[in-house]
Parts: C-alpha cells; sequence; structure tokens
C-alpha cells in the first residue's frame, strides 16, 4: 500500500458557516468516492481558506461526516491580487494501491477552472 496525496477545492456561493459545512464536506466526500476508498484510507486532509473566509474552520466539515480519528489542520491560503475569491482547498494524504497516475483529483462547481489539468 502507498501513501498518495489528493488535492482538491471548492467554491463557495457566501461565507457563512452552515454553508461552509455543506459544500466543504462534499470534498472529502468525492475524494473518497473517486478513489474507491474508505474512511481507514485516509492519513490526514490540511485545508486552506481564501483570506475572506471567516466563518468557519473548514476541518469541522469532516468532523461532522465523522472524520474524527485522523489529524486535520487549516490554514490560510496567500493573498493573492485576482484569486479567485471564497475557495477552500484540500490536501488528502492516503492509502491506496492506485498508481499516481490514476488518483482522482476533485474540483467541484466553478473551483474546476482552478485546475483544468488535474480536475475530474
Amino acid at each position: 500500500m502507498a501513501v498518495r496525496a489528493v488535492r482538491g477545492a471548492v467554491q463557495l456561493e457566501r461565507d457563512e458557516a452552515g454553508h461552509m459545512d455543506e459544500r466543504v464536506a462534499a470534498l472529502p466526500t468525492a475524494v473518497l468516492e473517486r478513489n474507491d476508498l474508505t474512511g481507514d484510507d485516509l492519513i490526514s486532509i490540511w485545508f486552506t481558506a481564501t483570506p475572506d473566509l471567516h466563518s468557519d474552520f473548514p476541518a469541522a466539515a469532516a468532523r461532522g461526516l465523522g472524520i474524527t480519528d485522523i489529524p486535520l489542520i487549516c490554514a490560510q491560503e496567500l493573498d493573492i491580487a485576482g484569486a479567485m475569491p471564497r475557495v477552500v482547498r484540500i490536501l488528502a494524504h492516503i492509502e491506496s494501491d492506485r498508481p499516481r497516475a490514476e488518483i482522482a483529483h476533485v474540483y467541484l462547481g466553478a473551483a474546476a477552472a482552478l485546475r483544468k489539468d488535474i480536475a475530474q
């Protein structure tokens, strides 16, 4: 079993805790589904949020899904002029037998424009 990394992102329509929980919860859910994983395959998840998001910690959405036994951490993205607003990104470390080239990265909604080269 190899350790792999999976990227993903989602753009929020507004900075509200309930909305953030809903949209951010879709990221680890989609990562698991698209890569044929279970919660036991997760090692850790890094969440980042653009500086315009203040309503909640993105990791709270994962905890709400029952992901409570792995390390989660939140950080703030760089404040770059012209960057897409209200974006939460993830970097999930997983155990998988899939080759690196077969890992499905998850960019939901408008965030797919961030990485057209790897978005599924």
